[in-house]
């Protein structure tokens, strides 16, 4: 085999594991990011896009053989395991569970079974074995706890619940981004700086994260509405993001509500654009039907609810959260802004940012806007073909199959991964340069004030001048606003921004 479903392979290899499964069993649906193969030769090299193993590691060609083979080295696959169990009669599962009552996999899988489908097999509850955890934690990212399933004797650390639960692989990127511990270092660079001084930085990076929310969505809000939208930044992780929650910030984000539609859609929902002669739909991404979003909005909140109390990772669950939500777009307006207000909640709810701290993480994605919509696109491309809808007379979609499962469960590797890339922009970049410009800021304006009695927005003036002209006061500048200055003292304060700035500005 050279390729899977067009997916091609670096080299000729047999598919295993849920590559094995999707094959054998006719699964439709997009294919994991990451697949496993088994090489011909006993050297082989893996790839971002396939996990190659020699020869030895082949698993037995059966149902059983491949799923243990999945769970010892690629993980659980939710998304794979939902279509698997909706065509496998419960009986095949019963007896791959029978065949080693008391085994780690056959207790899993069993778990999983009923975990999925809400069904109970006919098996009697595990004997006196130790408990297993659900997740293997050296594989995938899960809560650092778990509840205790007694029937099973299967520890529950999966981050959600069935309404919702994206998995995260572990990978070297995420690893090494873990290991750079930015809220320790984001506490350590706010502890160093008076609290005043702090107050006013925090200020600076809420109204950047604003103003940069709007902007990634092509707007530029009124000041009353970017206040407003602000404030329900800066008070993120006080309130659940139940749907109640959600439905006020919508409110909050639309000014004009006279031609949106405020809560859940009633109909279909898409992003893209529509045909230039007829009108017709053209979707880069098909949102969630509308009869699907209440589970899935509070599935999205109890996945919230339940990483935060319980240890997942903080940027790897607001990835998830956030980029999960934004694939649902439950609402007709607003999702963009909504989405990204669930980073800041999830990060505060978890004190993973200093106190008043708001981390400026939508002015780091506007910076990386492109890779942002990459990342954005490696779902909705993936789940396009397998989304059957049609045109409705108004210009909308109508999804005809159901397609829930593809926004509850999918691998968020990648947009944990792209998260942790803005957390380490703002962590190592924007807050220690608001600081370091405030801190210059206040050294030059006192020294301006000990030569003449200026107010702070006249300061404020004279510094952005200076910044302008390269650090020296224009002729202009000269015969105008500081007019009353001697040349001497014009020759002061440009030592002083000199010395204030150095070369930040």
């Amino acid at each position: 085999m050279n390729d899977f479903r067009g997916r091609l392979l670096p080299e000729a290899a047999e598919s295993a594991g849920y590559a094995w499964l999707i094959d054998r069993y006719g699964l439709d649906l997009p294919l994991p990011p990451r697949l496993a193969a088994i090489a011909r030769r006993h050297h082989p090299r893996s790839t971002p896009d396939w996990l190659l193993l020699p020869p030895p590691h082949r698993p037995r060609p059966t149902l059983a053989g491949h799923l243990a083979f999945a769970f010892r080295r690629e993980g659980i696959d939710l998304a794979v395991l939902d279509a698997l169990f909706a065509i496998l009669p419960a009986g095949d599962v019963a007896e791959a569970a029978r065949a080693q009552p008391t085994g780690a996999f056959s207790r899993r899988l069993w778990f999983f079974r009923e975990w999925l489908t809400g069904e109970r097999l006919d098996l009697p509850d595990a004997g006196a074995v130790r408990y297993v955890p659900a997740v293997d934690t050296r594989l995938q990212f899960a809560l650092a706890g778990g509840e205790r399933s007694r029937r099973h004797k299967v520890l529950d650390n999966l981050p959600g619940t069935p309404a919702f639960c994206p998995m995260v692989r572990r990978t070297p990127a995420l690893d090494a981004a873990r290991a750079l511990q930015l809220d320790a270092r984001a506490r350590d660079t706010a502890g160093r700086v008076h609290p005043d001084l702090m107050a006013r930085a925090a200020s600076f990076l809420l109204l950047n994260d604003t103003k940069s929310s709007f902007a990634i969505e092509g707007e530029r809000p009124s000041n009353v509405r970017a206040a407003r939208w602000g404030r329900a930044i800066a008070e993120a992780g006080q309130r659940a993001p139940d749907r109640a929650e959600l439905e006020r910030l919508q409110r909050i984000v639309i000014e004009d509500a006279r031609f949106v539609q405020l809560g859940l859609r009633s109909e279909g929902g898409f992003v893209g654009h529509h045909d230039r002669i007829d009108r017709s739909p053209l979707p880069d991404h098909v949102s969630a039907r509308p009869q699907d979003l209440p589970g899935l909005v509070e599935g999205v909140a109890a996945y919230c609810a339940r990483s935060v109390a319980d240890g997942l990772d903080p940027v790897v669950a607001a990835a998830v959260a956030a980029f999960g939500f934004v694939y649902v777009h439950p609402f007709e307006d607003g999702n963009g802004r909504i989405h990204r207000w669930l980073i800041h909640h999830v990060l505060a709810a978890a004190d993973y940012t200093p106190p008043g701290v708001v981390f400026p993480v939508s002015a780091a994605i506007l910076s990386r806007i492109e890779d942002y919509r990459r990342v954005l696109e490696s779902r909705s491309s993936a789940m396009l073909p397998f989304i059957d809808w049609r045109a409705t007379e108004g210009g909308n979609v109508e999804v005809l199959n159901d397609t829930a499962a593809f926004y509850r469960y999918f691998d968020a590797t990648a947009h944990a991964e792209f998260l942790y890339g803005c957390i380490e922009r703002t962590v190592e970049e924007d807050l220690p340069r608001e600081i370091g410009f405030l801190t210059a800021f206040d050294r030059f304006a006192a020294g301006v004030k000990d030569m003449a009695d200026m107010p702070d927005r006249r300061v404020e003036l004279l510094r952005g001048f200076l910044e302008q002209n390269g650090g020296r006061l224009s002729a202009r500048a000269r015969s105008r606003e500081f007019a009353a200055l001697t040349d001497e003292e014009a020759a002061r304060v440009e030592r002083l921004y000199a010395e204030s700035f150095g070369e930040e500005p």
